[in-house]
């Protein structure tokens, strides 16, 4: 009966996806590994057919082509349109200043606004599921983020990226990493593997391969579930606190309207405004920095990460 029940999760997961009808078109991100190419199939077998399969080409490692070609192949065969790029993240990194994960997150969600603009559609479904709330967690509380980069990734979620707003649709956050392990199984999908999963130089897989095994072992119990919980707790809190915090747009910030605030919203404000202008791994240094600026008059300039900077000038921040 276990098994079954693993089975199954993907398929009960999209079935259930709300927010989204099956005759509305959605774009849907497919790397060719294993969590995207069930994603496409559990999709398909629930009905969804206005679906454009996207591919992002990182160009990280020489046989990345093939992954664009295997995906571009599949697309065909549930006979569906096919939409692909290719960018050198590594460039990108070292332009920006920014790690190999960030670059390549940057990358995909700019490719995903491209392609809801020139389609018209802004709905995204992505593949994430219960394993990367936990790991994504973990990281973000080594970077000493707060609730916010603690709490757990929303089904549904709304984000602007390059001046287009997106809708995110993630149905499998429920769903742990064996569940699509043994629904890929099940119906003998076949998939990419991505060699860099196993590479330890990137911190998510050492999170993924070594720390959370060794803080299973530790602890004596299934610590993943445990976080889960703890990150969907913070995502239900971070939900509330975020109808009681000002709506921070793009461009110049007010320093008045952030003083006014009590300072844990201060700190939600700021980051908000700081990730809606397109600055990536804000961490609680950046935030605290740019808070006092509202509070004093030395300094009245902090850098950023990928060259930027945020100086305060006549009662407003700026980012440059």
């Amino acid at each position: 009966m276990a098994r079954k029940t693993r089975h199954a999760a993907v398929g009960e997961a999209v079935a259930t996806m709300p927010r989204l009808r099956q005759d509305q078109t959605a774009l849907v991100a497919v790397s060719g590994g294993r969590d995207s190419v069930a994603l496409l199939h559990a999709l398909v077998g629930a009905g969804y057919r206005q679906l454009v399969v996207c591919h992002l080409d990182h160009a990280l490692r020489p046989d990345s082509d093939a992954d664009a070609w295997f995906v571009a192949d599949l697309a065909d065969r549930y006979e569906l349109p096919f939409e692909a790029d290719r960018v050198p993240v590594l460039e990108i990194a070292e332009e920006r200043k920014l790690s190999i994960e960030a670059a390549g997150r940057a990358a995909r969600y700019e490719f995903f606004s491209q392609v809801a603009n020139a389609l018209w559609c802004p709905r995204v479904i992505l593949a994430h599921h219960a394993d990367d709330q936990v790991e994504t967690m973990l990281l973000n509380l080594f970077r000493g983020s707060g609730r916010g980069g603690l709490a757990a990734m929303q089904p549904h979620s709304v984000r602007e990226v390059c001046g287009k707003r997106l809708e995110l649709h993630r149905p499998l956050l429920g769903v742990w990493r064996d569940e699509i392990a043994a629904y890929a199984k099940a119906n003998r999908l076949e998939y990419r593997e991505d060699a860099s999963n196993d590479d330890r130089r990137f911190a998510r897989n050492r999170v993924r391969h070594d720390l959370l095994p060794a803080l299973a072992t530790t602890f004596g119990r299934e610590i993943k579930r445990a976080l889960l919980r703890t990150a969907t707790v913070f995502g239900d809190e971070e939900d509330y606190l975020g109808s009681r915090t000002p709506h921070a747009m793009p461009g110049p910030l007010a320093v008045a309207e952030v003083k006014v605030l009590p300072v844990a919203l201060q700190r939600r404000m700021i980051f908000a405004w700081l990730e809606s202008n397109t600055i990536a791994d804000v961490g609680f240094d950046d935030v605290e920095n740019v808070r006092r600026l509202t509070t004093a008059l030395r300094p009245a300039k902090v850098n950023l990460a990928g060259d930027r900077h945020v100086r305060r000038t006549a009662g407003k921040l700026h980012i440059a």
